[in-house]
């Protein structure tokens, strides 16, 4: 390994350039030389990133696999036993470690939230499949959920592609939640929340309708409904996912082998995907969205694609609600006064027992959100100029 530097930055010989003549064994891949550009401000880990493409690049271990984990246990080696430890780098939160064997080198990339990437090259394929099968063999725990909770994907576009990240979320039942809501609204949630997998007729869900309203809420809840034929995943960032082909690839495949299950894409707050002028405004995310819903990207994946938006119906484009297309929408607005009344003192009467509460909502009614800001005396929407008011301090 030689060096040449230059002003911050240094440019790393993985091979050195050989002679006419030299490695007549090798392949002509493994003569070449691999040169890799680094500067100061790249870490030990990316360093250990470098190293471990070398042996792949060069041609001498020339197969390669890798895959991503969620729940890893901390005490995971996430390597096979007798491996032989080159380099480890600790940074805030992830540990990377490069380690090799006879004919095979791994990486191993592992973040305290549980999640952990394992890249192995190796001189065949089935030396690549059985160093990582050791590597991940009882590597992880099962998700930890509870009656109150549900297992929910989360997919953001990383430096190195799409990931996903499990965690289990607070899922209220429906039934509990009900009077959230105003009654027309509940009446159609009550329709959606009792669908199965042989009643799925649109696979495009919108829920639209002022901040605070309970539409997160209310989405929560749904995945806990279908949790015995549908999982959820939420895309954290949805103008991502339509801007980039490979992402929308990646997330529209899935990581679940079992394609008998639907999926559920949660997309919060888009309205600037589908609005009006998206087809201008967002170029082809407009596009694939609805391809995605009612296309040829759709077709033999069991996808549905649940959309959170403030925008109110007729500002949306025309396209993403014409009939066919909606599983349903749903415009999830205020409770009126005499439910916001209700709500406030609660099954038994006693939440509000003078009706104090109750008589600080305005003949408009008011959002979840303002509601629960009066029961729990954090913040009055008389104090924010009404119950009309558009600032909740909630995002629900």
């Amino acid at each position: 390994m030689t060096t040449s530097h230059e002003p911050s930055q240094e440019v790393v010989h993985l091979i050195e350039p050989r002679e006419p003549g030299e490695g007549a064994t090798e392949s002509p891949a493994a003569a070449m030389p691999v040169v890799f550009h680094l500067n100061d401000g790249n870490s030990p880990a990316d360093v250990m990133d470098v190293l471990s493409l070398r042996p792949f690049a060069s041609g001498e271990q020339p197969w390669s696999r890798s895959t991503r984990l969620a729940h890893v246990r901390p005490e995971a080696p996430l390597r096979p036993d007798g491996a032989r430890l080159v380099r480890v780098a600790h940074e805030k939160g992830k540990e990377s470690v490069l380690a090799e064997g006879d004919g095979w080198t791994l990486l191993s990339n592992k973040w305290t939230s549980g999640i952990a990437y394992i890249a192995v090259s190796a001189v065949s394929d089935e030396l690549a499949e059985s160093v990582l099968e050791q590597s991940v063999k009882d590597a992880t725990d099962p998700p930890k959920t509870d009656e109150t909770s549900v297992e929910m994907g989360f997919w953001h576009q990383a430096p190195h592609g799409p990931v996903r990240q499990e965690r289990a979320i607070s899922a209220d039942p429906w039934d509990e939640i009900r009077a959230n809501y105003t009654a027309r609204v509940a009446e159609q949630l009550d329709e959606v929340m009792k669908l199965g997998a042989d009643d799925v007729s649109g696979r495009l869900l919108l829920l639209h309708g002022p901040p605070g309203t309970g539409k997160t809420t209310a989405l929560r809840a749904l995945a806990r409904a279908w949790n015995d034929w549908c999982d959820a995943d939420c895309v954290l960032d949805p103008e991502s996912l339509f801007g980039t082909p490979s992402y929308l690839m990646k997330v529209t495949v899935g990581e679940d082998d079992d394609e008998s299950r639907w999926r559920l894409l949660i997309l919060e707050d888009c309205d600037e995907l589908i609005r009006g002028e998206a087809k201008q405004s967002t170029g082809q995310g407009l596009s694939r969205l609805l391809n995605l819903t009612d296309g040829m990207l759709g077709q033999g994946r069991n996808v549905l694609v649940a959309i959170t938006t403030n925008e109110d119906l007729a500002k949306l484009h025309p396209a993403v609600v014409r009939p066919g297309r909606c599983l349903a929408q749903i415009e999830v607005g205020r409770l009126t006064r005499p439910e916001s009344a209700e709500w406030l003192a609660g099954p038994d009467g006693a939440g509000d027992p003078d009706g104090a509460l109750a008589a600080e909502v305005g003949p408009e009614g008011a959002t979840l959100a303002e509601v629960a800001s009066l029961r729990k005396g954090e913040r009055r929407p008389s104090d924010q100029g009404g119950a009309t008011g558009t600032d909740t301090g909630f995002y629900l």
